[in-house]
């Protein structure tokens, strides 16, 4: 079975809402070097340096939490997603199109941490899956 491991709330202004789920939850952010996303660290977490990545990997310490992030909003990212981590993205996306759903972007590989591809379900949500490349 494969699990929600991470969020994604899009944002117009991205330091207002920074602002806001720091003010409103006690978040922390961490902002991604070279793309319009922050890291939204939601739990007490330990950092994980990943070998030949560019950023560190907040592993919550509690189990059954979720980080998430925080993007820029684009046409295919208006409301929040989740992220399901999958054995591999490719047989995932065979899957979702198997049961009705679409391909929204294809895969993409992230540094040597993991590969994401966007979907469409049936009902018109956007859900994220990732393919972690490190080892717990």
């Amino acid at each position: 079975m494969d699990k929600v491991q991470h969020f994604e709330i899009p944002a117009d202004d991205m330091a207002r809402a920074k602002k806001f789920y720091a003010a409103a939850f006690g978040w922390q952010t961490r902002d991604v070097p070279g793309v319009d996303y922050a890291m939204a660290i939601t739990t007490d977490t330990e950092e994980v340096q990943t070998p030949g990545a560019n950023l560190p990997y907040f592993r919550p310490k509690d189990v059954g939490v979720i980080n998430g992030g925080i993007a820029k909003r684009t046409p295919m990212m208006k409301g929040p997603s989740t992220v399901i981590t999958v054995a591999d993205v490719d047989e995932a996306v065979k899957r979702v199109e198997a049961a009705g759903g679409k391909l929204l972007k294809e895969k993409a590989k992230f540094g040597n941490i993991g590969y994401a591809a966007y979907i469409q379900d049936t009902e018109g949500n956007t859900v994220g899956v990732w393919q972690s490349l490190r080892s717990r």
